[in-house]
């Protein structure tokens, strides 16, 4: 399973589903987001690519966690 948000992923959408699907699931999970890092400002494009937020940075993980499987 892979989240992706365009913020921290400390106590985000991805830890959420992460605590709920483990409990009943146990599968791979990978979060796409910032990590624990202080935000900056930009256009979306530079912010994407600083942070990993990209099309290609989301489907890199899938296919992590898809080898994972």
């Amino acid at each position: 399973m892979v989240t992706a948000e365009n913020h921290t992923v400390i106590n985000g959408l991805g830890m959420s589903v992460s605590k709920i699907v483990s409990e009943n699931y146990p599968v791979p999970m990978e979060m796409v987001g910032i990590n624990d890092e202080f935000g900056e400002v930009g256009d979306v494009e530079y912010l994407k690519k600083r942070f990993n937020l990209t099309a290609q940075d989301i489907v890199q993980k899938v296919k992590k966690v898809i080898s994972r499987k």
